[in-house]
């Protein structure tokens, strides 16, 4: 067994045993009327809960193929940990209704099985899992943040050697022909109109565009020119601006309000909430939403 796996049993023991810890202080489910019975009750409840953990696992590492690892980034873990809770919740209370119903029931006619019953034992799962998460989240802070920091780094190393290779500021999309994927230096100098639906455009090199951002009904299009920022608005939808660039595998959506140029990312900055971009010349912070950070990865990597 490696450490990897005595390391998830272990914390799902401590999990399962704070659970019946917890149920044997506050006494739910009508424990108060055993006698010395409640200690089997409560040893049985262990087992259950622990099934259930060790359940949960092989239902996320062989049906959601998502193996526990500390390797993947913080939003992976974290993902990982949502989802466990998710599924792990429903089905350990679950069990212990049932086990109410076919062993508690005798001397406590509410544990016959029934929705409230059900319901009831959800809610204080519920409670302690999200007591237990807590606990978790606080006692591996500190190798969340490792595991921030070092994702970030990477993608931010990711990010330097596309840009110094030229697949990021001077590539066309995947769809080009080989000539103009060899030769995609000469993108850099390309010169693109931009229209909006009125008589308003912009031209600029495709290397200089920085970000586009949605603002109503308008677009505003961040440029530099001589190393001096330009920004103009055009009456147009992020929809339009996307047609516009498909060609330019560079230009990517990252937000419902904003289009990045890869080769005009200065840094990226992310934590456990969010992903920022920072874009050279202007410094702005450009966020990246949930929805597309994976996308941005297997773009990066």
């Amino acid at each position: 067994m490696n450490k990897g796996h005595k390391e998830t049993i272990s914390i799902r023991f401590i999990s399962t045993a704070f659970m019946v810890l917890a149920i044997a202080i506050f006494k739910p489910f009508g424990l108060e009327v055993w006698q010395w019975e409640a200690y089997v009750h409560l040893l049985a409840i262990f087992a259950l809960g622990l099934s259930s953990c060790m359940l949960t696992e092989i239902i996320l590492r062989y049906l959601i193929r998502m193996p526990r690892s500390y390797d993947r980034g913080v939003n992976y873990i974290i993902s990982r940990n949502l989802r466990f809770q998710c599924i792990n919740t429903p089905l350990v209370s679950l069990l212990i209704c049932l086990y109410r119903h076919f062993a508690m029931s005798e001397l406590v006619e509410g544990n016959k099985l029934s929705l409230s019953n059900y319901l009831e034992t959800l809610a204080i799962i519920a409670f302690l899992s999200f007591a237990i998460g807590l606990y978790w989240r606080f006692k591996f802070r500190s190798r969340y943040l490792a595991a921030e920091l070092e994702e970030t780094k990477l993608l931010n190393e990711q990010l330097k050697k596309l840009q110094a290779s030229g697949m990021v500021s001077g590539s066309m999309s995947q769809n080009s022909g080989p000539e103009l994927q060899d030769s995609g230096s000469k993108f850099l100098d390309m010169q693109i109109t931009l229209e909006g639906t009125t008589n308003e455009h912009v031209s600029l090199q495709i290397a200089d565009l920085l970000y586009i951002e949605a603002v109503g009904n308008y677009v505003k299009v961040v440029s530099k020119r001589d190393e001096e920022l330009q920004t103009n608005m055009l009456r147009a939808t992020m929809k339009q601006m996307e047609e516009a660039l498909q060609a330019y595998a560079m230009i990517v959506r990252c937000h419902r309000a904003f289009m990045i140029n890869l080769g005009q990312v200065e840094q990226i900055s992310s934590n456990s909430r969010a992903m920022q971009l920072i874009m050279r010349h202007s410094h702005d912070a450009i966020p990246v939403s949930r929805s597309h950070v994976h996308k941005l990865k297997e773009l990066l990597y």
